[in-house]
């Protein structure tokens, strides 16, 4: 068996809540949970929304916890969306152009946010970070925890240039902090912070985690691809485990597009769906209010796409690392496959591209596990952005490459309906929940859909609008589907613990396995623990500023290797 690239660790926050001990997908199949699980999940809602103690002493009801996440109006904002700030033009009396300030409610009237009341900010100094940077700080943190073991202890067993970290976001900060204050400050009559332009960098996130979280002199960047962000760098993150090139890789997306300025940019598309528009749909009149839980409808009646704010990180090690150190297998990225449009009519129209990463993603899953998985043992996670165009285009996808490869009833799911479009970090989410379903047995139902539109094409199809109880050692392959402007098409497929555990089993032998599973289980239960203590606001985001930092003259050089202080193994030049 080649090296394999296993994920280890999850963490990060979106709408549904925190990710680490899948607290977050049990947001999503709440109805479903057992008892246990769901006094888990409402503590985790608790300490995020800071009720923690007012919920355990009976005076928040479960379900306003509840409430408080997932899709809704707004709320959890630093803005107003009834009366958002804008400038009208005018001409004075002798002709010439002048302006007014002037106060406008917003066409759109909801969207993915971050659990009420949750505010990074205040976890950490957090120095006029933007939104954006300050999730990422969190994710970062929480992907850290979810792993069971001191990052201290995992980074001696490496050497330096043996790490990477590939994350960022698909539109940069562009909120007041970053390169949205930037650009608007001449405008307000505002100087220019020193830190707008270079926090307001794409790539930044990655930077924040070397710097403040990790301490990393490894490899780093972040590959751009609109919506299909996350899966471009979890491509290139792929590329390295399995080239041996890096031991650890941890690859994610924070993005934070909840602004009024990116709000009407994507509503000036007509992409969003807007107040009005959910009003149409529903036979609504001008003063009712639309039920903004349901605002995003997957391959439903739908009118347009709902944004959402997330940061999801993964932590990747190649699978001799985990055995070795005893670290948790949650899954196995099997490949990860990008492709273009060619010749567009739109930009921002869909195109071939997505036809060919899933064909491949289908044919290389094929040759993993078998036929057999693939037509009865696999199940999709959508892009699902519920527009009009994708329902109709994305769900041919899928029909035709069911037939082509003899597949019936395919399970198709998409998250989106719950937590909103993320851009950069929407796969990431597809990815979070998919880990979910193997761990709990659940595929999230699109229950913000009541029946599948007439224009989506239904054979050989099962659009799950409710949720479904699933076997996982029955279903071993996941696939992870993205669609973004420009052409960024990407498809990748997973693998289920279960079925890893059995290729680790078969490759390593008894007797190294069973040394595995007793390593594993202080490390389950330090991750365990790690949950129940964030749970109980114990915990706080890891962020060291200032701390270790490495001067050049402490490098010891030579021709053949760099000794870096603070790590027991040289990099070899």
């Amino acid at each position: 068996m080649n090296k394999l690239a296993v994920i280890t660790g999850f963490g990060g926050i979106n709408a549904a809540g925190r990710s680490s001990g899948h607290q977050a997908f049990r947001r999503l199949i709440a109805d479903a949970l057992n008892q246990q699980q769901r006094s888990g999940l409402l503590a985790s809602l608790a300490q995020l929304t800071g009720q923690l103690q007012p919920w355990q002493q009976g005076a928040h009801s479960d379900e306003a916890l509840l409430q408080a996440s997932l899709i809704r109006g707004w709320e959890n904002v630093p803005f107003d969306g009834n009366q958002i700030e804008t400038r009208v033009a005018f001409k004075d009396e002798h002709g010439r152009p002048c302006w007014r300030q002037d106060h406008k409610r917003l066409a759109v009237q909801s969207a993915g946010q971050l659990p009420t009341g949750f505010d990074p900010a205040t976890l950490y100094p957090s120095r006029h970070h933007p939104r954006g940077l300050q999730m990422a700080v969190y994710g970062a943190s929480d992907a850290l925890g979810c792993l069971g073991m001191d990052w201290e202890k995992i980074r001696q067993h490496l050497q330096p240039d043996q790490i990477a970290v590939y994350a960022g976001s698909a539109m940069g900060q562009l909120d007041a902090n970053g390169h949205g204050g930037m650009l608007q400050s001449a405008l307000h009559g505002k100087r220019t912070s020193s830190k707008q332009c270079a926090l307001g960098l794409s790539e930044m996130p990655a930077d924040f985690i070397n710097a403040y979280v990790l301490g990393s002199v490894g490899s780093t960047g972040s590959m751009v691809g609109a919506c299909a962000t996350f899966l471009y760098n979890l491509k290139v993150a792929l590329d390295d485990i399995q080239s041996g090139r890096r031991r650890l890789v941890i690859v994610g997306n924070s993005e934070a597009p909840i602004t009024p300025e990116i709000i009407e940019g994507y509503n000036a598309m007509t992409a969003l769906a807007t107040e009005a528009n959910l009003r149409k749909l529903d036979g609504l009149s001008d003063d009712e209010t639309p039920d903004w839980r349901r605002a995003s409808r997957p391959f439903g009646d739908n009118c347009g796409f709902t944004l959402g704010e997330s940061a999801q990180f993964f932590v990747l090690t190649d699978d001799e690392l985990a055995i070795e150190l005893g670290l948790t297998v949650h899954a196995a990225v099997g490949e990860v496959f990008v492709h273009a449009d060619g010749h567009k009519k739109s930009i921002s129209g869909p195109g071939v591209g997505n036809y060919i990463t899933m064909g491949k993603a289908m044919a290389a899953a094929r040759r993993w596990l078998g036929e057999d998985a693939l037509k009865n043992g696999s199940f999709v996670q959508a892009h699902g952005s519920s527009t009009p165009q994708n329902r109709v285009t994305e769900a041919h996808i899928y029909a035709e490459l069911a037939r082509a490869f003899g597949i019936e009833n395919w399970p198709i799911t998409a998250v989106k309906a719950y937590v909103g479009h993320s851009i950069g970090a929407a796969s990431a989410d597809q990815l979070l929940f998919t880990l979910g379903s193997w761990h709990d047995g659940w595929l999230p139902g699109i229950t913000t859909t009541d029946r599948i539109a007439d224009d989506v094409e239904q054979r050989r199809l099962q659009f799950l609008l409710q949720h479904q109880n699933i076997d996982p050692q029955q279903m071993p392959l996941a696939f992870i589907n993205a669609k973004g402007f420009g052409g960024n098409n990407a498809s990748a497929f997973m693998v289920s613990p279960q079925q890893t555990h059995a290729w680790l089993r078969e490759k390593v032998g008894r007797q190294r396995w069973h040394a595995y599973l007793e390593a594993n289980e202080s490390v389950r239960e330090a991750a365990k623990v790690y949950d129940q203590q964030v749970s109980a606001d114990q915990v706080k985001p890891r962020y060291e500023f200032g701390q270790g930092v490495i001067e050049p003259e402490q490098l010891d050089i030579s021709d053949e290797r760099i000794v870096v202080p603070g790590w027991q193994q040289p990099i070899m030049l």
